[in-house]
């Protein structure tokens, strides 16, 4: 009897927010199931780190299952939500599992968002899954392979040449990590190939980086970046992506990758629920993170728009703001199985990161301790580096990274510098720009990850948690 009463607590998504309420679940009188596309939680923040080879993909990533596997109250499926019925409380599964819930919590992330232009996606690559990385990865590596071999100076600059769109935190990082990589890692190991070759292009549509930074922060980036060498255009669009590079404003740039890190929307199970959505097409929460008219429904993280009292803004789709959320959510469940009433979520701001390169970072920090505090170069950067071990999962992967840190900061060396999905004499040598060929035919049959669904987001412009400590 006491088992037909037990609540089903339903969570979609495994990522920063669907995770930290499975484990905040772990000790409450509920069953707990965790329905994800993939069967790993992606730590995005470093994502940009295995496309510029840095770290491999193992290193951020940790099965789902590892970390809720000891909680017996809690199951993972791995598989996509085809359906979700909020009036009889089910939801569907592709392979054709339905569940029933008592609650469910929407933690789906978010995807690239092109603005209009997704066209451009088969030539700009975004930057939300391990897919996603490694397709970077190799399409740099190979674009030097290339290099090594052109004889034609034009075109080995062409092929050297990197654009990234996007100057928010995940673009900058980006930017800032391929410059290390061509010019100090790369060009000491090719010996026809001068580091001068190496052009890394930053576009940004706004008047400065770091939009959510202090603008001091903000022009330390950019001083940071061009010491770097990495070419900023502020204030210009990008008015074309094409397979041989991109336009910004009416210049052609010929570039044999292009990272899109311009931005991010809400998963597409979003518009599948049929209830209340904001412009960007994020759930409508109330203060407790219940959807608007559902409170047996929650929506966490990127896909959820959440107002706090007294403001007009969204809180910003970052990784604390998704990890407090799932804690948050957890709490009001377990507190009306004990017949209390539900709190406002109240998110805890402890500040903004994030990092150009080796010694180059920039931070800030609003805790009431320490007022309002601005950090920048070698502070900054260690401060980055604590903040992201420590919220990695796992201990194994927190040695794994450290060690590579140290590594690479005593070496200049990359580990991960191998192009896995390479095979001789299969297909003909990459042209500039991802083209119709993209990295490998595997990777080309796959479509960029746009719709995942599943695909936990780290910030509203693919950002590290930033990191906002939870």
């Amino acid at each position: 009897m006491a088992q037909a009463e037990t609540k089903h607590v339903v969570i979609i998504g495994g990522g920063f927010g669907g995770l930290q309420c499975a484990r905040a679940l772990a000790r409450a009188p509920v069953q707990v199931t965790v329905v994800d596309r993939e069967n790993h939680h992606l730590f995005q923040p470093l994502l940009y780190q295995v496309a510029t080879a840095g770290l491999a993909p193992g290193s951020i990533a940790v099965p789902v299952r590892s970390v809720v596997g000891a909680h017996a109250n809690t199951r993972v499926l791995m598989g996509e939500v085809t359906e979700v019925d909020l009036e009889a409380r089910t939801l569907c599964v592709a392979g054709g599992d339905q569940l029933a819930y008592d609650y469910l919590v929407v933690a789906a992330g978010a995807r690239t968002n092109y603005f209009g232009n997704d066209a451009w996606a088969r030539h700009a690559y975004g930057l939300k899954s391990l897919r996603d990385a490694i397709r970077i990865r190799e399409r740099v590596l190979l674009a030097f392979e290339t290099a090594e071999r052109e004889r034609d100076p034009a075109r080995r600059r062409e092929l050297l040449t990197f654009v990234v769109i996007g100057g928010g935190p995940t673009g900058v990082e980006m930017a800032g990590a391929i410059s290390e990589l061509g010019r100090r890692t790369l060009a000491r190991d090719f010996h026809t190939l001068s580091p001068a070759d190496v052009r890394v292009v930053l576009v940004e549509m706004g008047e400065r980086l770091l939009a959510p930074f202090d603008p001091e922060l903000s022009y330390c980036a950019l001083e940071q970046l061009e010491a770097l060498d990495v070419e900023v255009r502020l204030g210009q669009r990008v008015t074309d992506v094409n397979p041989r590079g991109a336009r910004i404003e009416d210049e052609e740039v010929h570039a044999s990758v292009v990272v899109w890190a311009s931005g991010v929307k809400a998963a597409s199970l979003a518009e599948r629920l049929g209830v209340t959505l904001d412009r960007q097409g994020r759930i409508r929460v109330d203060t407790g993170c219940a959807v608007l008219g559902r409170s047996d429904v929650f929506a966490i993280g990127d896909i959820a728009c959440h107002i706090p009292e007294g403001e007009t803004q969204a809180l910003p789709g970052l990784a604390p703001v998704a990890i407090q959320q799932g804690r948050h959510v957890a709490k009001q469940i377990a507190r009306e199985l004990r017949r209390k009433p539900r709190k406002p979520f109240r998110y805890v701001d402890k500040g903004i990161m994030a990092t150009i390169g080796r010694n180059r970072a920039v931070a800030q920090t609003s805790l009431p301790a320490l007022g309002k505090l601005h950090l920048s170069g070698l502070l900054a950067w260690l401060s980055w580096l604590f903040i992201h071990i420590l919220y990695l999962i796992g201990f194994r992967n927190r040695f794994i990274v450290l060690f590579n840190w140290v590594w690479s900061y005593l070496t200049y060396g990359r580990g991960a510098r191998l192009i896995t999905a390479y095979v001789a004499g299969e297909r003909a040598e990459p042209e500039v720009g991802p083209g119709p060929l993209d990295i490998t035919a595997a990777f080309a049959a796959d479509p960029p990850d746009d719709d995942a669904a599943q695909e936990p987001a780290a910030d509203g412009a693919g950002a590290s948690p930033r990191v906002r400590a939870p």
